[in-house]
């Protein structure tokens, strides 16, 4: 029994600077985010920075604010549209490239490049895709005759451009991620099926993908958790244009603190957000492990 509280406090002490440091670092700055939002701290009145008479105001706004409804739309069309193109392209690649030997090693090397490439030098790198006069890609369709205006200049297809650049820097996360499982799957049932004259599709269908399923749900919680923070593409391709079509959530909440210097206000929008995000994972995880359980 000593020996087993010895081993409890040796744990905890070595754990308690871990939790020292997330506290510092999360949960303190969470709760002043939380208390501003009580506030109407803006930096333009001073004197009223924690004033709490009227704590809900800047969530009663929100109800009535139509840019911040409007970007909430827009902040679950990018989401959606990259976690799927996201979790498609990698899913087909990870099946493509699972195999041995070099060629592949070195497919998968090249592939996961943009994953390790800061956000703000892959929005550089979408920035000059997208700029028909630098753009390699515009100058080759206007050479055979086939011009094409500037996606994140057109309001039709500014945020699918943005979601497109998103998928190609985090597409290699669900790659890899499914890629590990697939290469952990045993050969057993793999070729007892084959045996049988099962074909591609029904290997797929009934053995690969319940092994894979737990991991691609993980995949779509973490990228549709990382989805919400697209700030530098958005920021550098179209700085919330043309018009609004592409102001999502957090930015139009940069825009309220740092245009505006409504700190309290953008304090609610983040929060809101926060809590919108936990909702959707919650919702995103237990839909994909009850569909998985049923199996």
């Amino acid at each position: 029994m000593g020996w087993e509280n010895e081993r409890r406090r040796a744990f905890l002490l070595g754990l308690t600077p871990s939790l020292v440091v997330l506290l510092l670092i999360t949960l303190v700055p969470a709760a002043a985010l939380l208390v501003a939002s009580f506030t109407p701290l803006q930096l333009t009145d001073p004197a009223g920075t924690f004033r709490f008479d009227d704590p809900l105001v800047n969530y009663r706004q929100l109800l009535h604010d139509d840019r911040f409804i409007a970007s909430i739309a827009v902040q679950l069309k990018l989401s959606a549209s990259s976690v799927a193109l996201q979790l498609g392209v990698g899913l087909g690649l990870a099946l493509l490239l699972n195999g041995k030997s070099r060629v592949l090693e070195g497919a998968r090397t090249v592939f996961l490049i943009p994953m390790v490439l800061p956000p703000i030098v892959v929005a550089l790198i979408w920035k000059i895709m997208y700029t028909p006069d630098v753009s390699p890609i515009h100058r080759t369709l206007e050479a055979i005759g086939l011009p094409v205006r500037s996606l994140i200049a057109n309001p039709d297809t500014a945020l699918w451009a943005i979601s497109l650049a998103d998928t190609w820097q985090w597409f290699p996360f669900t790659m890899l991620m499914v890629l590990a499982t697939l290469q952990m799957i045993p050969d057993d049932p793999l070729e007892a099926a084959t045996l049988e004259g099962a074909s591609r599709w029904q290997l797929f269908r009934y053995i690969v993908f319940p092994y894979i399923r737990p991991v691609l749900v993980v995949c779509a919680l973490f990228r549709l958790i990382d989805s919400f923070k697209a700030f530098p593409l958005i920021y550098v391709l179209t700085n919330g244009g043309p018009g609004s079509v592409t102001e999502v959530t957090n930015y139009y909440g940069f825009i309220q603190a740092f245009n505006f210097s409504y700190w309290g206000y953008a304090s609610a929008i983040a929060t809101v957000m926060l809590v919108g995000v936990f909702v959707l994972s919650w919702l995103v995880g237990r839909l994909g492990w009850s569909d998985h359980d049923k199996r």
